[in-house]
């Protein structure tokens, strides 16, 4: 029998958080967009915007009291748009609580590939950002 190659390498991700509507602020400042509040088993989840028709993965903030956040982890990188220099301008708005920081900034790709970025959040991840420009 013949493996069938997946899609996608990532089915779903989540974001730890300790204080979860600063993380909510955050993200949504920091992207421009209201992310959708829900709870799931007794955790809060903050979802990104994501194209579910169209094959896109989704992800969410965590807030279930056992989740902690680190920078020393694994990157989760999300789309910020179509230019990711947008979204790093809004840090500083997005951050108003507490200090969060450009670790790499905007870096080229290579020819086509687009642009990214790494941060460190409001709630002490260390969080990838990437645009197609």
């Amino acid at each position: 029998m013949q493996k069938q190659k997946r899609r996608n390498a990532i089915s779903n991700f989540n974001i730890p958080v300790l204080d979860f509507d600063r993380a909510v602020k955050f993200y949504s400042k920091l992207l421009d967009y209201d992310l959708q509040v829900m709870e799931f088993g007794g955790a809060k989840l903050g979802l990104f915007e994501y194209d579910h028709e169209q094959g896109g993965l989704g992800g969410a903030l965590l807030h279930d009291g056992k989740s902690k956040p680190s920078t020393t982890g694994t990157i989760v990188y999300l789309v910020a748009g179509n230019d990711l220099q947008h979204a790093l301008d809004r840090m500083p708005d997005a951050s108003d609580e507490v200090a969060s920081r450009v670790i790499v900034p905007k870096s080229n790709l290579g020819p086509g590939m687009g642009h990214f970025a790494i941060i460190d959040d409001s709630e002490g991840n260390r969080v990838g950002l990437y645009s197609p420009h």
